[in-house]
């Protein structure tokens, strides 16, 4: 089976080169060691030496020297929007300290569908917008680092 050892992000990698595609939802994209499909139906096996995001647009390099492009899997998403920067600025505040995935989009954010989380943003002055779109959230400051971030997460 093909083994894909290393993940380049979108533009640092020889696109022309890619041999294949890799369609993935989100969670799919932060692995270490995976058995994968190709959207050709070529099984790989995904095998980096740690845990590493991938992103839309990113190229998985083989063991053989060849590349695949990894592309981000359409999921049920939610777009938030506010009345204004500020408004919108709070709003990912508050997802923020419930330690949810976000995708800062222009003037909008996208978390994936929650109706917790949807009634709390419209509770808040929030517009919610349920659809189908990939979801690509942001890594954060110390994503690829070995950082312990120093506070617990029970609330």
């Amino acid at each position: 089976m093909r083994r894909a050892i290393a993940v380049h992000k979108a533009g640092h990698w020889p696109e022309e080169a890619a041999i294949d595609r890799v369609t993935l939802a989100f969670i799919d994209r932060h692995r270490r060691r995976l058995r994968l499909v190709a959207d050709s139906g070529n099984p790989f096996l995904l095998d980096l030496p740690r845990v590493q995001h991938m992103a839309d647009g990113d190229g998985l390099e083989f063991d053989d020297g060849a590349y695949m492009r990894v592309c981000a899997a359409s999921e049920r998403v939610l777009e938030i929007e506010a009345d204004g920067p500020a408004a919108l600025l709070r709003l990912a505040w508050h997802l923020g300290n419930r330690h949810l995935p976000v995708q800062a989009l222009e003037g909008r954010l996208r978390i994936r569908d929650d109706h917790v989380i949807a009634d709390m943003v419209e509770g808040l002055g929030g517009k919610v917008t349920r659809l189908s779109a990939p979801f690509d959230p942001e890594t954060g400051a110390y994503a690829g680092t070995d950082h312990a971030h120093g506070h617990d997460h029970e609330h």
